[in-house]
Parts: structure tokens; sequence; C-alpha cells
């Protein structure tokens, strides 16, 4: 699972006007999966279903 600034960088993200992180292939924006007990949380397409992690 790729982080979330590699994949900007990578251009498989982009951010819309409103500063939402925004799948570049299906142009949605992503959810969010987070888990109380980790110090990431997973950012999912709802589309394609790839998933990046954001550490927090």
């Amino acid at each position: 699972m790729k982080s979330v600034r590699q994949a900007l960088r990578n251009d498989e993200l982009d951010k819309d006007t409103y500063d939402r992180l925004v799948c570049a292939e299906c142009d949605k924006p992503l959810q969010t999966e987070n888990d109380p007990d980790s110090i990431k949380t997973v950012r999912i397409c709802p589309d394609c279903k790839q998933e990046w992690k954001e550490i927090r």
C-alpha cells in the first residue's frame, strides 16, 4: 500500500477545488477508513477499491 504523499507525487491522486483527495483514474473523492488503535488512516477509492495510507 502506497502512501498518500507518494501517490500525489506519482499523479495517482489529485486534489479538487476544496482540497479533498480524488482518485486520478475515477475522479471520485476518497473515503476514509479510520482505525483508532492504529497511527495510520486508510484512504479508499469507492469505485476502483485502491487503497493508500496516510500517517496522522
